[in-house]
């Protein structure tokens, strides 16, 4: 098929040994049959976590798609083995992957670069005293992880220490974020434009877990229905943030959007889900752009981009 010329064996990387194993395996193989669909030769790679190198090694494909999230798949680790290897590779380098997965790191890039951001305390300890002028309720997020894993709403003094030490399980930091009761949206970036506004309406108050990857009756819109001027305001902001870290080729930045009007970047996610339920595609469908020609156009993108990501 014609889709498949000059692309050569190409590798799906999924799994990894980071909290979001499972996720990640279920965005490799709707890539797999994605790519296969469109005639590519087309491998899924499922790593484990003593002897990924070795596997990608043993592989030696002369492409690679990265579907990990989380650790090792996000934070520049897997980059930096597919760069020595001379591989070229879909998403953001190591550096910006490194950064986007980092919330405190990336929060301070945001604010270096007056990309407003909720009012946030760092903790390296259990303290509510620490809070400082932030009162209850609060969010609570792990500083390395993703898909909402470790993040809990604190709503009283209970829940918030509940709240931190589930966050301290996962990161030896973590960030206290003011609760905005704000609509929550996400902007698509691709080859540096931004796609259709995506709103996320899930049936409690809170977008955590559950809502994201079990609850059927979450619900997404797209696009969404926003007042004039503001889809154009987010997808500005989120195409700000996305280059703000360095990213490349595509990233997915998560939004909040208060009664007010004003909209707050919450974070880039460098590889975001690809399954059945995820973002990325139904911001992609809703410009015209298949799952299956969305994966192939990351794929040109890689092979484009090598050797020039951050």
């Amino acid at each position: 098929m014609s889709n498949a010329e000059g692309m050569g064996k190409v590798a799906i990387i999924a799994g990894g040994p980071s909290n979001e194993r499972d996720i990640s395996l279920r965005s490799g193989r709707a890539v797999y049959e994605a790519l296969r669909l469109e005639g590519l030769d087309a491998e899924l790679v499922e790593l484990d976590g003593r002897d990924a190198e070795n596997q990608l090694k043993r592989r030696r494909p002369d492409i690679a798609f990265i579907a990990l999230h989380g650790r090792f798949g996000e934070d520049g680790t897997v980059q930096k083995i597919l760069e020595a290897m001379g591989i070229p590779y879909t998403g953001s380098g190591a550096n910006a992957s490194r950064l986007a997965l980092d919330k405190i790191a990336s929060r301070k890039i945001f604010e270096e670069n007056n990309i407003p951001v909720p009012d946030y305390k760092i903790l390296n300890k259990p303290s509510r005293e620490a809070l400082g002028s932030l009162s209850l309720p609060v969010v609570v997020k792990p500083q390395n992880e993703g898909s909402s894993i470790g993040l809990s709403m604190a709503r009283n003094e209970d829940e918030f220490d509940n709240a931190c030490r589930n966050a301290f399980m996962f990161s030896p930091s973590i960030i206290v974020e003011k609760f905005i009761k704000a609509r929550e949206i996400t902007v698509g970036i691709l080859e540096e434009t931004a796609l259709p506004v995506v709103e996320i309406i899930p049936e409690n108050v809170f977008y955590d877990f559950d809502a994201k990857y079990k609850n059927k009756k979450t619900e997404y819109r797209v696009p969404a229905e926003l007042p004039e001027g503001l889809a154009e305001k987010a997808q500005a902001l989120a195409l700000a943030a996305h280059q703000s870290l360095g990213c490349s080729d595509f990233s997915r930045v998560d939004m909040l959007l208060s009664p007010d009007g004003a909209i707050y970047v919450l974070e880039v996610n460098s590889i975001p889900g690809l399954t059945e339920r995820s973002l990325m595609p139904k911001a992609a469908e809703a410009a015209g752009i298949s799952f299956g020609k969305l994966c192939v156009k990351l794929l040109r993108l890689a092979t484009e981009n090598k050797g020039k990501k951050k």
